[in-house]
This record gives C-alpha cells, structure tokens and sequence, in this order.
C-alpha cells in the first residue's frame, strides 16, 4: 500500500462539508487571491464516491474502459481520439489505488506528470485496437492474464469484477481465467450522480463558454448562411475559449426542424426560417447539452405560438424541481406522444425529457414519460441535469426546441444556462415596409413588437 500523501487512495477521510465551500464561477486561471476550481479536492472526491459505491456493491473491483469513468476515477485525460479504441483501462480494487493501463507513451508521460496516482500503477498495454491486430495473436488473452493475476495477488480473483464497457473477446479471455463479470455501469451511474461545488463550478464554466457561442451565432445568422456554416462558428468560439472537445453541434433550420434529425445539413437559411441549436461540448472533462431556437429575419404568429408552446412545457417542469421531489411528477409535466404527432413514448423519446449531465453527457437521473412515472427516483440536493423540451406546427412546416441545464439547491433548481430563451429571439436583418396586408400565419412581428 502506497504511503505518498498525494496518492488518491491514502488521503484522510473527508467530510461532506469540504465539498461545498464556495468556488468562484466563470474565472478559469488559479490565483492566490480567491477559491477557485480544487482540482485535487476534485479528484479526491469523485475517488472516494466510487470507493464509497464499491464497497457497498458485492464487487471486489470494477474494470473500466469507458473513457468517462476512466477520466471521473483516475483523472487520467488522452484526448478524443481515443474514445473507440479501447485499448486503455482503469482497474479500480477496494481501498487500493488504481491501476491503469495505458498506450506506451501516455503511460511513460502520466508516470511524469500525474502524481495522484504511483508511477508503477501507470503500467503501458497494447490492445487489439478494435480487431485491428488479430485474435489469434493472443492480445486479449495477455491482457486478461495480467488482470487476473493482480486480482489474484490481491485475493480479489473469487469476487465478481464489474466492467461498463468492453469487447466480446477481452470478456471471454477474462472469463477463461476464472473471472466473473458483472455490470458495474449502475455503480459508476450511482457515483457520479451528485456533484460537487468543483463539479458544478466546471459545468458552469462549460455553459458559460456556450453562452458566448451563441452569441457569436446571433450576430452570424442571416439568410444565405449554411447549417454547416453555423457549426463552423460555435466550434471555433468554443475551441478559442479552451473547449477539450467539441463533441457534436446540431444546426436544425426550415422544414428540417420537424421531425428532429439530430444533425446539420448544408441547407442554406432563408428569412423567416426557424432555426434551431444543440451544442455538445467538454470543458475540463464536464460537457454541456445545450439548445436554443432562433429566427431568421422575422417570426409569424405561427412560429411565435410553436416557440411560446416550447416554452411552457420547459417552465412547467422546471417548477416541479426541488430537494425531495419525485422524478415522475416532472416528467408529468412533459406532454404524451400522441399530443405532439408521435404514436409512443418509444417514438418520442429524445424530444421532452431530462439527463444527467457531468463527465459524461447521459448520467442520472434521467426523466421521461417513457419510464419515470412507473419508475420513479427522488431528486437530491447536487444533481444536475439538462432538460429540454420540443413542439411542431400542427402541419409539420416548423418546430422549436429549448434547453436548460439545471442544478438542484437546498433553495430550488439554479439555471447554469444564460444565453436570452424567455422569447423567441430573431436574428439578421428583420424586413419591413411599415404596412403589409399579410394575415394568418404570415403575419409579421416588428422589431417594436406590433403585429402587421
């Protein structure tokens, strides 16, 4: 057992309290003259929720391949590109400190430089590389060995080891050594559900960066402008502001807002369009799930009502958020399937619920009509979540679509989203002649706010 002070398995046991001493927001450099983000209280804490969760678990370790919990367990970061590789794994054991196997020159450069963790714990592993190296060369059946034996060398072979994620053949090479495997992504799920003040102080971070995006995109938008176009522009913002990753941005205009393709297009904007935003991003390893709609030039009646009735749907959850409540009644809140054009909640999914958000962009809770009423959870003080709502023209030309991130206070839910959403905002050069003999939907709003 490792004695060094630093060493994430060997610290003093901590109290709740010194997870919740205030940070301040949006500043993101260290200073000696305020609290700011503790990056090793970071650390410490989310190691202890998973030590807490395995102990309590009939699991002797878990092995982790997901780069999520690698990165919430280790704070071992390699980048994006890694992400459907993997080669790299976490072996986390009771009251021991990790053990990580990593890509050669990763794990010479974390024995430098990641001292929370003993060097000969970063240990080099070459994996298949997805099937690239084949079976028959006995990767897998290497790798499984020297996980056994440090189970073994721990007294730990005989106990169930859970894993998130893994290949059919590193299962079958582990269970050919004796190992039985369970399912360790409700432990990881029930460790990484509460925040910490430094967890949400980066979640913050991570939406403020998106707050300035949008704004950049306001002032871009504008007929002629490409969907592929606006994506060029969050991800540069983004990136120039100290984005790790810019993970996905939905660009969503015109007729292609109903139904809800989930990706961007080359379709130029034209006025009046309705447009809207996801922008998916990571932040010192936090991510944000965050949507706005916008207008292009003006907005008719129609529009207006679709984005008003978006709106309401996302204010009437929000209000059922508090400390003790139940994830059922804010899932009530969201409207059936069949009211908005669906035929189930298996067809709707995706378009009115809520996720958990942190290292990983779908933790708990996550609240849907699919589930939550049947299944309900309670909702805890320190949990943050997304929730987003959507709603069609009843003839299926539009469609708006909003977002929230929220983080539950002892006093009630707290937006980390800022960019305007209140109303519906319109973007570019808004045209008008000072009469018109439009009716119906085609009817224009000013920018004064009188309808012609």
């Amino acid at each position: 057992m490792c004695s060094h002070p630093q060493h994430i398995h060997c610290t003093p046991e901590m109290l709740p309290e010194e997870f919740k001493r205030g940070a301040s927001q949006n500043a993101i450099m260290a200073v000696d003259w305020e609290n700011r983000v503790d990056f090793d209280r970071l650390r410490k804490y989310r190691f202890k929720r998973v030590q807490d969760q395995l102990k309590t678990s009939n699991m002797g370790a878990v092995l982790l391949f997901d780069m999520n919990n690698i990165r919430y367990t280790t704070a071992a970061h390699i980048g994006n590109w890694a992400r459907d590789k993997y080669f790299r794994c976490a072996l986390i054991m009771r009251d021991r400190e990790p053990i990580m196997w990593d890509i050669g020159s990763a794990a010479k450069q974390h024995q430098k430089h990641n001292p929370w963790i003993s060097p000969e714990n970063w240990r080099p592993v070459v994996s298949s590389w997805r099937g690239s190296i084949m079976e028959e060369v006995g990767v897998e059946k290497a790798n499984a060995k020297r996980i056994a034996d440090v189970l073994r060398d721990a007294g730990l072979i005989n106990e169930p080891l859970g894993i998130d994620v893994v290949e059919i053949p590193v299962l079958r090479a582990l269970e050919a050594e004796g190992v039985t495997i369970v399912n360790a992504e409700g432990l990881m799920q029930r460790a990484r559900v509460i925040k910490s003040i430094d967890e949400v102080s980066l979640l913050e971070t991570a939406a403020c960066l998106v707050d300035s995006a949008y704004d950049e995109l306001f002032r871009v938008l504008r007929p002629g402008v490409k969907e592929s176009e606006a994506v060029a522009v969050v991800n540069h913002v983004l990136y120039n502001m100290g984005s790790e990753n810019v993970e996905a941005v939905n660009a969503i205009s015109g007729e292609r807002c109903a139904p809800h393709p989930h990706v961007f297009s080359d379709r130029y904007m034209r006025p009046g369009d309705m447009a809207y935003f996801d922008i998916i991003h990571s932040y010192m390893g936090y991510r944000t799930c965050y949507y706005r709609t916008i207008n292009i030039g003006g907005a008719t009646r129609k529009q207006r009502d679709v984005y008003k009735k978006t709106r309401e749907i996302l204010d009437e959850a929000i209000a059922e958020i508090k400390v003790g409540a139940s994830s059922a009644d804010i899932a009530k809140k969201f409207p059936a399937a069949q009211e908005f054009g669906m035929a189930n909640e298996e067809e709707a999914f995706g378009l009115q619920y809520a996720h958990g958000i942190g290292v990983g962009l779908w933790e708990q809770p996550l609240i849907s009509r699919y589930h939550s009423i049947e299944h309900p959870i309670t909702i805890e003080e320190g949990m943050v979540f997304a929730i987003e709502t959507y709603w069609p023209s009843e003839d299926g030309t539009t469609a708006a679509r909003i977002e929230e991130e929220i983080h539950v206070t002892k006093d009630g839910p707290r937006l980390l989203t800022k960019f305007p959403a209140q109303d519906l905002l319109v973007a570019g050069q808004q045209y008008w002649n000072g009469h018109s003999f439009a009716k119906g939907v085609n009817e224009i709003q000013l920018p004064g706010g009188e309808v012609i």
